[in-house]
């Protein structure tokens, strides 16, 4: 395969993300065209999205399980394919019962593609280029909140919120055609990235526990910034797309900053978006109500968020203690744990105590995240600088 056709499928595999994405969090930019068209309140609307989130969480391993021997042109072609119908029977569902069960056919599909998505299109390229190509691959869904979700936003709110539906099955569609024309056809143990360059089980389990602790904690401030800035901060309702976008710009900046150091420093490609990501979020919980301090934390929240995000895919490429694949699905599992658990942590503390609260909240649990990783590291480099006789 020559590298220019390998460079393709990469970024053919970022666009799909892209649309993941942008499926994945629809609802929440058109809250307030659905819940009326559909007769139903914002809060079920809304539940749309964190029920995609668990269905991610209980489907990933199990379905990676089931089509670990299915040649990865053929598996994420036709991913991208149910994607796509999925997508189209969500615009034409005339209920929301069954809107809610194209979702969840939507992120089944989903469960599968992030499995295997990351290992399928590292394993086309050099080992000494995985740093690079993993972060390229997470520009895709960096850019879904920037450009995805406000296009699709403001296209349901001119035409209906379907309208959105349909454009990303279209794009499915598209994407389904360029993945079957460039992906090379190999069986999963065949691909380059197939297993770990460095197994490490113990290793594997830290990442897999610190990714659904930091991620609980950005998701427990993130879920609900809105009612942050409005309430906190005191921005106005007109401030809230700008701010939005900017901690999304961030958060591509950030992804495309980390692949200068992941093959170098995995670890401190870790290590520094998270403790970037706890200043960030202790900043906003002291500061929060200085407006322009405001805006530069928020951007470093979103920066913090993406570069770690995009560092745990290098690192478990890297620790796997068996199938990539299979690694991919926990890890993904995990991701999405913290999704749930941070809106469900944020949302008790809405109700309770208003969002004053969210930022600290989210702030200790990524502080936690971060002593989790650096003891793990610490432990590591004193195992290392033992003399060989004292190593069991």
């Amino acid at each position: 395969m020559t590298m220019r056709r390998a460079w393709a499928a990469l970024v053919v595999l970022s666009l799909a993300a892209f649309a993941f994405v942008t499926t994945e969090l629809l609802p929440i930019g058109l809250l307030a065209v659905m819940a009326p068209d559909l007769d139903r309140s914002r809060s079920q609307v809304g539940l749309l999205v964190s029920g995609y989130a668990v269905v991610v969480v209980l489907a990933s391993i199990p379905l990676t399980l089931l089509t670990q021997r299915v040649p990865r042109r053929q598996l994420l072609t036709v991913t991208m394919v149910l994607f796509a119908a999925a997508n189209l029977a969500g615009a034409l569902a005339p209920t929301y019962e069954m809107l809610a069960g194209a979702r969840l056919i939507t992120a089944l599909t989903q469960a599968l593609f992030w499995s295997v998505s990351a290992p399928a299109v590292t394993g086309l390229f050099p080992v000494g280029k995985r740093g690079r190509v993993v972060a390229l691959f997470g520009v895709g869904p960096a850019l879904a909140p920037v450009l995805g979700v406000p296009i699709c936003t403001w296209l349901g709110q001119q035409t209906g919120w379907r309208s959105a539906f349909v454009l990303m099955a279209a794009f499915g569609v598209v994407t389904a055609v360029a993945v079957a024309a460039l992906l090379p056809s190999y069986r999963p143990e065949a691909g380059g990235a197939a297993r770990g360059t460095a197994p490490d089980r113990r290793k594997f389990r830290i990442i897999v526990l610190v990714t659904a602790v930091g991620i609980t904690g950005f998701l427990t401030f993130y879920t609900y910034v809105t009612p942050f800035l409005l309430d906190v901060s005191g921005f106005g309702d007109a401030a809230l797309a700008p701010l939005l976008f900017v901690a999304g710009a961030a958060g591509t900046l950030g992804t495309v900053a980390v692949s200068r150091t992941l093959d170098r420093h995995p670890v401190g490609s870790m290590l520094v978006p998270l403790a970037i990501g706890a200043i960030a979020l202790l900043g906003l919980a002291a500061l929060g109500g200085l407006r322009p301090v405001t805006v530069v934390l928020l951007a470093g929240q979103g920066l913090a968020y993406a570069a770690f995000a995009t560092a745990l895919q290098n690192r478990m490429l890297q620790v796997a203690p068996g199938s990539t694949d299979l690694a991919s699905a926990t890890l993904g599992s995990a991701f999405n744990i913290g999704i749930a658990a941070g809106s469900l942590a944020g949302g008790a503390l809405l109700s309770a105590h208003g969002p004053r609260p969210l930022a600290l909240t989210g702030g200790l649990l990524v502080v936690a995240a971060v002593a989790l990783l650096a003891a793990d590291r610490r432990s590591t480099v004193s195992e290392c600088n033992k003399p060989a006789n004292q190593i069991h």
